[in-house]
């Protein structure tokens, strides 16, 4: 079975093409990063309109890649939700209409599951069950994950989550957007120790998280420099490792605490922030040390793509082979829980 899968959600404009029994045909993305960097931050308008324009040639670039004709898909997938609902609407619109063109079916599929599914196209996948630790975007979640559509959630951010942090920090530090990767490049320059960030409900007995409070720590830190002289480049740098730091010990730990609640022994860890190489090396000495397995998506699939939906929605067709549909009308759900899913 081949699936097309189509990703719209946010900022990143995501096709392609997944084969059941080849695995992944051909993928192809367009980031529209470098247009939101002028103002700091996702614009919802010029990201569905980017959508617009970009959802076609990638459509063609993927099909090219995949060396298959558009006819020879079997059903299409696309990101109902969570997500801007005007770029949503893209997403669903174009798979429809390519939908109701060929005469495939189509199945909407929740933008989380696809991150939660992406360490399955890892050439050493994790074996069902197991914990994922999911930090997507304004989402920080442990969920136990015992099949597809098997989700149950562990715990969860009562503010902004992690993803959230790293940008409001980085903001904070005249880093600009995207503010994850470039707070985590400059704490590599940072001493540690040198500044001493909080670890929020590190200590809460919960599995839940809260990160405002660090982003408020931040901002304190950045006045108190500012106060005595313009803040250095080094100054700036030592308060990056103190944020990442602290972030990381946090989600370590509460990993940490939902494996051995769980009694299981697989953890997966999903979404934007599991690229960062501070958290990864953290997860992997602590994987050695307590004989635990931790896998990651490909550096690829960290970020939204449609590489994840499409694999969701073939994952999801195998155990629902009537859960696509031939109605063409849709919608979208910008909010949209995944503990909902079945």
């Amino acid at each position: 079975m081949k699936v097309l899968g189509v990703e719209s959600s946010c900022d990143e404009t995501g096709i392609a093409i997944y084969d059941t029994a080849r695995g992944l045909l051909g993928h192809a993305l367009h980031s529209q990063v470098a247009m939101h960097e002028e103002y700091g931050g996702v614009v919802p308008e010029l990201a569905s309109r980017d959508h617009v324009r970009r959802a076609l040639p990638l459509l063609e670039q993927a099909l090219a890649d995949s060396g298959i004709a558009a006819g020879e898909i079997d059903a299409i997938g696309y990101t109902e939700g969570p997500g801007l609902a005007g770029a949503l609407l893209v997403g669903a619109a174009v798979a429809c209409s390519l939908g109701m063109a060929l005469d495939k079916p189509v199945i909407g599929i929740h933008h989380l599951e696809g991150h939660l599914l992406s360490p399955l196209l890892s050439a050493s996948p994790p074996a069902f069950p197991f914990v994922a630790l999911l930090v997507s975007g304004g989402h920080t979640q442990l969920m136990q994950v015992d099949g597809v559509g098997q989700y149950k959630l562990l715990g969860e951010t009562v503010d902004d989550a992690a993803g959230e942090a790293f940008d409001k920090s980085a903001k904070l530090l005249g880093l600009g957007y995207p503010g994850g990767p470039a707070i985590s490049r400059l704490a590599e320059f940072g001493l540690p120790g040198a500044c001493k960030l909080p670890r929020p409900m590190l200590h809460s007995g919960d599995l839940n998280f809260s990160f405002s409070g660090l982003k408020t720590a931040v901002l304190t830190m950045v006045r108190q420099q500012e106060a005595g002289s313009n803040i250095c480049e080094q100054g700036k740098a030592d308060i990056a490792r103190g944020f990442v730091d602290a972030i990381v010990d946090v989600l370590v730990a509460k990993s940490l605490a939902a494996l051995k609640a769980s009694g299981l022994k697989r953890l997966v860890i999903a979404g934007g922030v599991g690229a960062n190489a501070q958290l990864r090396a953290a997860l992997d000495a602590a994987a050695k040390k307590r004989g635990f397995s931790v896998y990651y998506p490909e550096l690829a699939f960290c970020t939204d793509n449609g590489a994840m939906i499409a694999f969701a929605a073939a994952m999801r067709l195998q155990k629902h082979p009537d859960a696509a549909r031939r109605e063409y009308g849709f919608s979208v759900r910008p909010r949209w829980p995944l503990e909902e899913l079945g």
